[in-house]
Protein backbone atom coordinates (compact mmCIF):
# COMPACT_ATOMS: atom_id res chain seq x y z
CA UNK A 1 0.00 0.00 0.00
CA UNK A 2 0.93 3.29 -0.84
CA UNK A 3 1.24 6.11 1.57
CA UNK A 4 -1.17 8.81 1.23
CA UNK A 5 -0.23 12.32 -0.85
CA UNK A 6 -1.64 15.35 -0.13
CA UNK A 7 -2.21 16.55 -3.48
CA UNK A 8 -3.55 20.30 -2.69
CA UNK A 9 0.24 21.03 -1.22
CA UNK A 10 2.02 23.00 -4.65
CA UNK A 11 5.51 21.52 -4.99
CA UNK A 12 8.14 22.10 -7.34
CA UNK A 13 7.73 23.20 -10.97
CA UNK A 14 3.61 23.97 -10.01
CA UNK A 15 4.42 25.93 -6.57
CA UNK A 16 6.66 27.74 -9.49
CA UNK A 17 4.03 29.26 -11.93
CA UNK A 18 1.47 29.73 -9.37
CA UNK A 19 -1.06 26.56 -9.04
CA UNK A 20 -3.70 26.55 -6.72
CA UNK A 21 -5.96 23.57 -6.36
CA UNK A 22 -9.75 24.42 -5.49
CA UNK A 23 -11.12 21.30 -6.16
CA UNK A 24 -9.78 17.70 -6.93
CA UNK A 25 -11.94 14.52 -7.19
CA UNK A 26 -11.53 11.71 -9.50
CA UNK A 27 -14.02 12.98 -11.47
CA UNK A 28 -13.70 16.72 -11.72
CA UNK A 29 -11.07 18.95 -10.74
CA UNK A 30 -10.91 22.89 -10.40
CA UNK A 31 -7.92 25.06 -10.06
CA UNK A 32 -6.22 28.97 -11.04
CA UNK A 33 -3.12 30.48 -11.65
CA UNK A 34 -2.73 34.07 -11.36
CA UNK A 35 -1.10 36.09 -14.33
CA UNK A 36 1.94 37.49 -13.39
CA UNK A 37 5.12 38.75 -15.98
CA UNK A 38 6.80 35.74 -15.19
CA UNK A 39 4.49 33.83 -17.24
CA UNK A 40 4.13 35.66 -20.05
CA UNK A 41 6.54 35.31 -23.41
CA UNK A 42 8.04 38.23 -25.37
CA UNK A 43 4.48 39.58 -26.53
CA UNK A 44 3.32 39.98 -23.23
CA UNK A 45 1.03 36.89 -23.54
CA UNK A 46 0.60 34.14 -21.42
CA UNK A 47 3.02 31.20 -22.53
CA UNK A 48 1.75 28.27 -23.29
CA UNK A 49 3.69 26.18 -21.57
CA UNK A 50 1.83 27.72 -18.56
CA UNK A 51 -1.53 26.31 -19.89
CA UNK A 52 -0.38 23.29 -21.02
CA UNK A 53 1.30 22.57 -17.71
CA UNK A 54 -1.38 23.67 -15.69
CA UNK A 55 -3.56 21.04 -17.47
CA UNK A 56 -1.26 17.98 -16.95
CA UNK A 57 -1.17 19.13 -13.16
CA UNK A 58 -4.85 18.88 -12.96
CA UNK A 59 -5.53 15.93 -14.95
CA UNK A 60 -2.57 13.88 -12.80
CA UNK A 61 -3.45 15.10 -9.54
CA UNK A 62 -7.27 14.23 -9.88
CA UNK A 63 -6.23 10.57 -11.44
CA UNK A 64 -3.55 10.46 -8.42
CA UNK A 65 -6.16 10.82 -5.92
CA UNK A 66 -8.24 7.23 -7.43
CA UNK A 67 -4.82 5.46 -8.39
CA UNK A 68 -2.11 6.36 -5.60
CA UNK A 69 -3.89 4.84 -2.49
CA UNK A 70 -4.27 1.75 -4.94
CA UNK A 71 -0.37 1.60 -5.70
CA UNK A 72 -0.03 3.10 -8.80
CA UNK A 73 2.05 5.71 -10.33
CA UNK A 74 0.53 8.26 -12.94
CA UNK A 75 1.88 10.27 -15.47
CA UNK A 76 1.03 12.75 -18.38
CA UNK A 77 1.00 10.78 -21.54
CA UNK A 78 -0.54 12.83 -23.78
CA UNK A 79 -1.48 16.79 -24.03
CA UNK A 80 -3.03 17.95 -26.74
CA UNK A 81 -3.25 22.13 -26.20
CA UNK A 82 -5.04 24.37 -28.30
CA UNK A 83 -5.04 28.23 -27.82
CA UNK A 84 -8.45 29.51 -28.76
CA UNK A 85 -7.86 33.44 -27.25
CA UNK A 86 -4.89 34.75 -25.56
CA UNK A 87 -4.61 35.67 -21.74
CA UNK A 88 -2.50 38.99 -20.38
CA UNK A 89 -3.83 39.60 -16.93
CA UNK A 90 -5.75 38.72 -14.19
CA UNK A 91 -6.55 34.77 -13.32
CA UNK A 92 -6.27 31.53 -15.60
CA UNK A 93 -9.61 29.66 -14.23
CA UNK A 94 -8.82 25.79 -15.10
CA UNK A 95 -11.53 22.84 -15.20
CA UNK A 96 -11.17 19.85 -15.81
CA UNK A 97 -13.62 16.78 -16.31
CA UNK A 98 -13.11 12.98 -16.25
CA UNK A 99 -13.83 11.58 -19.59
CA UNK A 100 -12.39 7.95 -19.45
CA UNK A 101 -11.27 5.73 -16.37
CA UNK A 102 -9.67 3.21 -17.54
CA UNK A 103 -7.24 0.27 -16.70
CA UNK A 104 -3.89 1.47 -18.12
CA UNK A 105 -4.57 5.01 -19.43
CA UNK A 106 -7.26 8.48 -17.95
CA UNK A 107 -8.92 10.71 -20.60
CA UNK A 108 -9.79 14.22 -18.95
CA UNK A 109 -10.44 17.33 -20.94
CA UNK A 110 -9.36 20.62 -19.22
CA UNK A 111 -11.25 23.86 -20.09
CA UNK A 112 -9.18 27.29 -19.19
CA UNK A 113 -11.04 30.38 -18.82
CA UNK A 114 -10.20 34.05 -17.91
CA UNK A 115 -11.77 36.09 -15.67
CA UNK A 116 -15.01 36.69 -18.02
CA UNK A 117 -15.61 33.35 -18.07
CA UNK A 118 -14.78 33.26 -21.93
CA UNK A 119 -13.02 30.12 -22.87
CA UNK A 120 -9.21 30.76 -24.01
CA UNK A 121 -7.83 27.00 -24.15
CA UNK A 122 -8.80 23.70 -24.40
CA UNK A 123 -6.94 20.41 -23.61
CA UNK A 124 -7.72 16.65 -24.19
CA UNK A 125 -5.06 15.33 -21.13
CA UNK A 126 -4.00 11.41 -20.92
CA UNK A 127 -2.78 9.96 -18.21
CA UNK A 128 -1.05 6.94 -18.00
CA UNK A 129 -1.81 4.50 -14.74
CA UNK A 130 1.06 1.67 -13.95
Amino acid sequence: MTESIDFTIRRGFDALYGLEILDATPDFGRAQVRIRDELKQPFGLVHGGVYASIAEALASICTGIAMVPQGKAVSGLSNQTSFLRPMTAGTIHAQAVRKHAGRTTWVWEVEQSDDQGRLCVLTRMTIAVR
